[in-house]
């Protein structure tokens, strides 16, 4: 395993006031680098000083968009320790989005080894006030000066670190989605699947205009036929119905979420019965007039559980369990921010501690 150098920093950052971090607003003092070249690899991998970066103009990335991320965190357990979940998970995703954009893959036990010891360097930046935590984001990006479409020689991979309180301030409250009608966010057999910049860069006018509206987020509908429900902005989207918990089925256009997985593990080790379906956005209003649409709620990394109070679609709001979250909403948050803070058993063995005996 190679040997990861380390560069001090002159003087370290004045912390900010844990109850006012807001999401991805401040940074730590060190981040992780590596680069890479066609004639050697992956190479001189170091932890740094967060710093400004200097690109040549004719970097490939600002003309043709090669550029990747990842996000996922760490936790200040109930006992003290620092806490990771399941970056594995995030470590594969990472390398089948390296993948799809013709990225270089990347040594995945490596840099999760990395990514622990730039953690175990940055262990005071990791907040331990409710509901806060240390977002971590690896991301690539190629660096090559040339001008001409075709995959890059050169990347830069860097891991930036930010104490971060809850995504939608008041983390429980339900939020209102906007139902997307004229854009869409991305085709089957196009880069949905991967966290590419460019997918986000493309989701941001529908995000405007829901917002200008009134609306936290909009929930996108499928390419073709614009009826099929696929995933929210910043989450995958988990509907309530008569007794049942549906999401929609990953088609190649829908993000595989680390969080959306542990929901399903999660429920299905409670025997409540889940499914992966192809579900319009029809019969989600259907079953509302039905009044069996019990509860709806996103999951993601940032935000973990967001319970939804209402739905606009077709110039019609409907309003899900008299907007306030729902039982079931309740106990996935608490279980899952439980097993995370280490205040919960963990059974799936999710959970990865960052000690100095790792690092």
């Amino acid at each position: 395993m190679q040997e990861i150098a380390f560069i001090q920093r002159e003087e370290l950052k004045e912390k900010p006031d844990t109850a006012s971090l807001g999401f991805g607003k401040y940074f730590s003092d060190y981040m992780f680098e590596m680069d890479y070249h066609s004639e050697n690899g992956w190479h001189d991998p170091r932890i740094v000083p967060y710093a400004p970066l200097t690109l040549e103009p004719s970097s490939m990335v600002f003309h043709y968009g090669q550029a990747i991320f990842e996000g996922l965190k760490a936790y200040r357990g109930v006992d003290g320790t620092i806490q990771l979940f399941r970056p594995e998970k995030n470590m594969k995703r990472f390398n089948d989005s390296c993948d799809r954009l013709c990225i270089p893959q990347i040594d995945e036990e490596f840099l999760l080894h990395a990514l622990k010891q730039l953690i175990f360097t940055e262990k005071d930046w990791v907040p331990d006030g409710e509901g806060t935590s240390l977002y971590i984001r690896p991301f690539i990006f190629s660096t090559e000066p040339y001008l001409g479409v075709r995959p890059a020689n050169q990347y830069k991979l860097l891991v930036i670190l930010s104490p971060s309180g809850a995504y939608y301030g008041d983390q429980l409250s339900p939020v209102k989605i906007k139902v997307e009608e004229q854009y869409v966010r991305a085709v089957i057999g196009g880069v949905g699947h991967v966290k590419t910049a460019g997918n986000y860069a493309a989701s941001m006018k529908a995000q405007e205009k829901a917002e200008a509206g009134g609306y936290a987020q909009i929930l996108w509908l499928d390419a073709k036929e614009n009826k099929y429900v696929e995933e929210v902005g910043s989450m995958n989207i988990f509907f309530k119905i008569n007794g049942e918990v549906v999401t929609p089925r990953l088609n190649g256009s829908i993000l595989p979420g680390v969080t959306r997985d542990s929901v399903i593990e999660l429920l299905k080790y409670w025997n409540i019965p889940v499914s992966e379906v192809k579900i319009s956005i029809e019969e989600v209003f259907a079953a509302h007039e039905r009044g069996e649409l019990e509860e709806v709620f996103g999951a993601g990394t940032a935000a973990v559980i967001s319970p939804v109070g209402e739905l606009n679609w077709n110039a019609q709001s409907i309003t899900i369990n008299d907007n306030k979250i729902g039982q079931l909403s309740q106990r996935i948050y608490d279980e899952m921010t439980g097993i995370q803070l280490g205040k919960k058993e963990d059974p799936f063995n999710w959970i990865v501690k960052v000690t100095p005996v790792e690092v």
